[in-house]
């Protein structure tokens, strides 16, 4: 999950290096990529591609997809870091959603934790004035809907190889988003292509790390792990895009360290 942290770090940092192509266009490039990637990879090993619980893994596909979309259209129009944050509220809507789906068992002490860290989100976003608030609905709506992936991913830990959920992904996203591109195309240029192919790789690699870790460990931690995106997000943001934040901004990234080291130790 670490690993997979990283890699999608890398990947937030390269969408956001080309603010000039919409968003569902780079989810259509990065789709296709993905796509092509795990269907070689699933026929090398001669595992059905379309696997067995189909229902389950559209619904994951169609999660996936509408989470995916909301985060990239925040990634582009609000700071680095404050995209990321809003986000990973996905682990608390993970943690609820998975006691009903996978009838996982939450210590009550965990959702004090988990408030912890919700509190520090609202305290980042509530100072950050660069965030209006129809940026920060699609976000929650994204969060929300990859909360609802990643417990369909745990439903399916025991019928379905990982590289079977990853094809539905950009299986049920490349029609909506080739619809979508077509009315706000922008033609890529010179290293925008280099950068496309780096947030397909990045990508591909970061969702099976993810994947894994979600069959194979509790949710609740796992999900908690998740949070520390939010520092490599502060990193890349600064270093790379300049993005400066203030002291109270910060008191918000530290409660929600807080929120994640007492969820993972205790």
């Amino acid at each position: 999950m670490l690993l997979a942290g990283i890699l999608f770090s890398l990947m937030n940092v390269s969408v956001k290096l080309i603010p000039h192509i919409p968003a569902i266009e780079i989810i259509l490039f990065r789709s296709v990529f993905s796509l092509v990637i795990t269907f070689l990879a699933l026929r090398r090993q001669s595992i059905p591609v379309f696997g067995k619980n189909k229902k389950l893994l559209i619904l994951r596909g169609m999660a996936g997809s509408i989470g995916l979309i909301g985060f990239f259209y925040t990634l582009q129009t609000i700071p680095l870091a404050s995209a990321v944050t809003i986000n990973y509220l996905g682990p608390i809507f993970t943690t609820i959603l998975g006691i009903f789906i996978v009838k996982e068992k939450v210590k009550s002490r965990q959702f004090l934790y988990f408030g912890l860290s919700f509190a520090g989100v609202m305290v980042i976003e509530g100072f950050d004035p660069r965030i209006g608030m129809f940026d920060l609905g699609v976000g929650l709506v994204a969060a929300m809907a990859m909360g609802l992936a990643y417990n369909i991913i745990r439903k399916l830990n025991t019928t379905e190889h990982p590289l079977v959920i990853m094809f539905y992904f950009p299986f049920i996203t490349i029609p909506v988003a080739t619809v979508a591109s077509y009315f706000v195309w922008v033609d890529p240029v010179g290293w925008d292509w280099a950068i496309l192919l780096a947030v397909g790789l990045l990508t591909q690699f970061a969702q099976y790390f993810m994947t894994l870790a979600y069959q194979n460990a509790q949710l609740s931690k796992i999900a908690s792990l998740s949070y520390l995106g939010i520092f490599y997000a502060l990193f890349f943001g600064f270093f790379v895009f300049g993005e400066t934040y203030s002291l109270v901004v910060f008191l918000g990234m530290i409660l929600v360290l807080i929120g994640v080291v007492l969820n993972i130790f205790k």
